[in-house]
């Protein structure tokens, strides 16, 4: 542990927590627009609120005034608190409040807002006098205009309100510039805002009820309620996509509670934001019990609402005759940018389509091209249920077939690689509809190509081999061995990344003469050198990439640095990954280069243990 690494912390940023004022009080000083618009964010945060100011009521904004006749705040006038300074104003303002804050325990935060307006406006020297009495009294505060005497700072904030019965939901988003731009924050989560499906607060209420209806039907007893509790999706977990084992009779409850648990987290990860927000309760309950079925808790998503679009459902042609012969377009969306679609999925997904069966790792810019009548189902495969939602898809597949539809199966990247497009092509064949199977651009090849990293490269890389980092059925995979000329793409196995390493850097594998059985594991070859340079790719072509860079021995410690993972996620193993580095490297395959791989690998790393990337190159958003 000792020899592990992680980032330097770097300050300016501010971030960290949210509060809740339940039976606390906030304390502002000022009577304007903005003491008001302070109050109204304490009171949602359940803070009491009072209001000190010369004057009293009589010096207060309309809102302000309103909210005292409503009981929503007090009132206090600052010249009836007692004083024993017989000095100037700033000084007996001073006394007063330390006088008026002895008397008054449970006084959380102080706002000062008259140092910008408001009938009697307060000095720099008089806010400075605040600020010190306040801290004297361990009481945060906050000085508008003064970051100097600010212990905390406001964001511009959000919340979210359910779009249909207008009541206001706990999600909220706020930016913060950190006091170097208040106005440009301001307009930033404006556009935050207007970017979000305005749905997104009802999706947060679902998404509660969702959990809330896993953990109640978990029967278990309740000194055994912890365990479960560790697959709460906020508790810090990093990836959704932790192996699970097969779903099957004899799980004990606990493990049945664990698996409804990763499931919701799945949904919450997956599913587009105006899905989540159309839940019903019996599609929870469907979800939760794994109904075989349900026809409706496969992520249909009905975006003629949130389009503004009153196109009629398929659904409303079940009841007619078919008039043509049904078909099933099989489709690679590509590895996640749209640019990167072909015209042909592209006209599948425009032009040809009636209902669309999509990976749940398509994302949400893919299937926004989509018409806004044609339905689209997101598939059930989570962690331990993979088998099941796969047969799921192809059912629907099949029976939307015989309806004389047009069925595109959309799976992310290329359907052939690693995407069960050959047991969905027989199973479609079986059963009467042969499909067209629509190639896409795959990931192996896209993710590595925008994170800077050649497959092959003369002098550096001869080859490269794709393999999978997951067995069928959780089984663990064998791995090729070591060739210095050959790049490993690895696909989906981030999750396992301790164990992946583990196999590479492991010992000799077993004599050959021996063989092994099919879900033994291992590697066939060589050892990989401890210094080999592996790349995480997360999120590949999309804004939100990310690009995890290191050796071998330090892989795994620079991934536990990096926090939260980005499904789905590839790695990139082999001297490829810093053939583009610096001035390039191109004498890795030179007789005698093994004697510089450490010096190259400093200078690559430029003498730290990882490196991390954010973002694509610019110019892709105009593509």
């Amino acid at each position: 542990m000792d020899s592990l690494t992680y980032p330097t912390p770097v300050g300016g940023a501010s971030l960290m927590l949210s509060f809740r004022l339940q039976n606390k009080t906030t304390l502002i000083i000022g009577s304007s627009a903005l003491a008001a618009s302070r109050a109204f964010a304490a009171l949602e945060a359940d803070s009491q609120v009072i209001i000190l100011v010369k004057g009293g009521q009589s010096s207060l904004c309309n809102e302000l005034l309103w909210r005292a006749r409503q009981n929503q705040i007090t009132v206090i006038n600052w010249d009836t608190l007692p004083t024993t300074s017989s000095k100037a104003e700033v000084d007996a303002d001073v006394d007063s409040l330390d006088a008026y804050l002895t008397r008054t325990p449970g006084i959380t935060l102080v706002c000062v807002t008259d140092t910008v307006s408001g009938t009697h406006r307060r000095t720099r020297a008089s806010a400075a006098g605040i600020y010190r009495t306040c801290r004297r009294h361990n009481i945060p505060v906050n000085v508008t205009d003064m970051p100097e005497y600010c212990d905390f700072s406001f964001m511009a904030s959000q919340r979210f309100v359910d779009h249909t019965s207008g009541t206001r939901t706990p999600l909220q988003v706020g930016v913060t510039t950190n006091g170097q731009g208040c106005r440009l924050a301001s307009r930033i989560k404006r556009e935050i805002v207007a970017a979000l499906p305005r749905d997104v607060g009802d999706a947060v209420v679902k998404v509660r009820k969702f959990r809330g209806m896993a953990k109640a039907s978990a029967i278990i007893p309740t000194d055994e309620l912890e365990e479960v509790e560790e697959e709460n999706e906020d508790n810090g977990v990093t990836t959704p996509n932790r192996p699970v084992p097969s779903r099957n009779s004899s799980e004990t409850a606990i493990e049945s509670a664990k698996r409804r648990m990763r499931w919701v987290a799945q949904v919450g990860e997956y599913w587009p934001i105006t899905r989540l927000a159309q839940m019903t309760e019996t599609e929870m309950d469907d979800i939760l019990n794994g109904s075989e079925k349900s026809s409706i808790a496969d992520g249909s998503l009905d975006r003629s609402d949130s389009q503004n679009n009153a196109s009629t459902s398929v659904h409303d042609l079940a009841l007619l005759p078919p008039t043509r012969k049904g078909q099933i377009l099989l489709v690679g969306s590509g590895p996640g940018h749209p640019s990167l679609l072909t015209i042909a999925t592209h006209t599948a997904l425009t032009k040809r389509a009636d209902l669309v069966l999509s990976d749940k790792l398509v994302p949400a810019a893919v299937l926004d091209i989509i018409p806004p009548n044609v339905e689209v189902r997101i598939a059930r495969k989570f962690p331990g249920n993979a088998d099941y939602g796969q047969a799921e898809m192809m059912e629907a597949a099949v029976e939307a077939a015989k309806r004389g539809l047009t069925v595109v199966r959309l799976k992310q990247g290329d359907p052939v690689v690693y995407g069960r497009a050959s047991e969905e092509v027989i199973f479609f064949r079986e059963h009467g509809f042969p499909p067209i199977v629509i190639p896409g651009v795959s990931s192996a090849l896209a993710a590595p190509t925008f994170a800077g990293i050649p497959v092959t490269q003369r002098g550096v890389a001869e080859s490269f081999v794709v393999c999978t980092g997951v067995g069928r059925k959780g089984k663990a995979v064998r791995l090729p061995g070591y060739e210095r000329g050959r790049t490993l793409l690895v696909l989906m196995g981030v999750a396992r990344l301790a164990q992946v390493v583990s196999v590479l850097l492991g010992p000799p594998p077993p004599d050959s003469e021996n063989g092994h059985k099919d879900g033994d594991g291992g590697r066939d070859g060589p050892a990989y050198p401890p210094c080999t340079p592996i790349a995480i790719i997360e999120r590949g072509s999309m804004p939100d990439q990310r690009v995890i860079a290191s050796t071998l021995r330090d892989i795994v410690g620079a991934l536990e640095s990096v926090g939260e993972q980005r499904p789905p996620g590839m790695m990139v193993i082999g001297w490829g990954v810093l053939g583009l580095s610096g001035k390039g490297e191109d004498k890795v395959l030179e007789v005698g280069a093994e004697a510089e791989d450490e010096t190259r690998i400093k200078r690559w790393l430029s003498d730290e243990r990882w490196i991390v990337s954010e973002g694509i190159e610019a110019g892709w958003e105009t593509l």
